[in-house]
């Protein structure tokens, strides 16, 4: 029988899609699912967007440009521009999600055997975009007792070698919700300018800082411009997921050449999805303002709930929509699946993202798990009654 490869037997398993199965097992038999464990949010997409694919009348539906239409990149300048950042069209790859664009830089940059830096807990797919590449993960950990602020650079240090390319950022974090000061990004500028390193920061969570903090991209950076790669992607922004629209943003020429040969090679992004990205542009701040508001309301509600279950510890998110909360038990892979396979409270359970999976340190977060709070204020607080309870009996069992 012919043998799968070694690089497709190390692909990690994803922490927030592995207990689908288990879950749509409890929906068949009748059991209510709170879904906490995937950043799907339940905002409205911004009617301006679904007007533009519901109204369009487009009788072919043809392949775009590989780097995506010359006016959504336009209109992306524009964006960027409101954010600061000084960039042109040529700046821009237009993605199919985001992910794909982290998998188009990262095969850009590396080769077999290189290395890739990343502050752990990290957006699990990190693991295996790198495992797809053949490059192997160096982790820098942050801790939950100081939110997961940015590692001392001492510690990135140590783990730079010859083949060390790039440091990847998360920013706001997913899994943490953690927003990387001025200072931090400065540091890694510094850092990544020593070592003549990439600095590539995941950006799509940029939106969605609170209590009137300020994001700092990494393209703001002083000469970075050869240095710094931004990821984007309108998925969360616009609450547009299945869109799968994202971008590389960078001002190395170089870098951009290499990844359109990528995007040349899958041809090219959705039309449709690029026309619906084009039109979402002109969401008006309002709409924003509100889902911030919300989101803030839903943390602190959800933060509200947890704290009241004893002996738990969880991290407050500056930005995003995640946090992590430490369990008192020592498997939450174990638990998670437990909640959906065999308890149940009034017929109602809850789904959660087991934080192991977002580490690559073995054995890290194996206590801790990743909630996005992508659900409204009633159903955060029925889930964490049921999570107190789901706890109690776990204990018990």
């Amino acid at each position: 029988m012919p043998k799968i490869s070694i690089k497709g037997n190390s692909m990690p398993e994803s922490p927030i899609r592995k207990l689908v199965p288990y879950a749509e097992d409890a929906k068949k038999r009748g059991i209510n699912v709170y879904h906490l464990n995937i950043g799907q949010p339940d905002i409205k997409t911004p009617s301006v967007a679904l007007k533009s694919v519901i109204n369009n009348d487009l009788n072919i539906v043809a392949y775009a440009r590989s780097e995506g239409s010359e006016e959504y990149r336009e209109k992306l300048v524009n964006y960027y521009s409101s954010k600061n950042i000084d960039i042109t069209p040529s700046d821009i790859v237009v993605t199919t999600g985001g992910s794909e664009a982290l998998l188009f830089t990262i095969g850009s940059i590396t080769d077999y055997g290189d290395e890739i830096i990343i502050p752990e807990p990290f957006y699990a797919n990190y693991n295996g975009f790198s495992t797809a590449n053949g490059v192997t993960v160096k982790p820098v950990i942050s801790t939950i007792e100081n939110g997961f602020a940015l590692p001392d650079i001492s510690e990135f240090e140590k783990q730079i070698s010859s083949k060390t390319k790039a440091i990847i950022i998360c920013n706001p974090g997913n899994p943490t919700g953690y927003l990387y000061t001025k200072e931090e990004i400065e540091k890694l500028a510094k850092l990544a300018l020593k070592h003549d390193l990439f600095l590539i920061a995941d950006e799509v969570y940029r939106e969605f800082v609170y209590d009137g903090l300020t994001h700092h991209s990494v393209m703001n950076e002083k000469g970075l411009e050869n240095h710094a790669i931004l990821i984007d992607s309108v998925s969360k922004r616009y609450s547009m997921c299945g869109a799968r629209i994202g971008c590389v943003v960078s001002k190395n020429k170089e870098l951009i050449a290499t990844v359109l040969k990528y995007a040349q090679a899958r041809l090219s992004p959705p039309t449709f999805a690029l026309i619906a990205s084009e039109a979402a542009l002109d969401t008006p701040q309002s709409y924003f303002d509100d889902v911030i508001e919300e989101y803030v309301a839903r943390r602190d509600t959800l933060i509200n709930e947890l704290t009241k279950i004893e002996n738990i510890k969880v991290s407050k998110p500056k930005g995003a929509f995640y946090l992590i909360a430490e369990l008192p038990i020592d498997n939450a892979d174990d638990f998670a699946q437990w909640m959906l396979e065999d308890f149940n409270h009034n017929n109602e359970t809850i789904m959660v993202a087991p934080a192991s999976g977002f580490y690559s340190t073995k054995g890290s977060g194996k206590n801790q798990i990743r909630i996005a709070y992508v659900l409204n204020k009633e159903s955060l607080i029925k889930a964490v009654e049921i999570l107190k309870i789901a706890l109690e009996a776990y204990k018990n069992r």
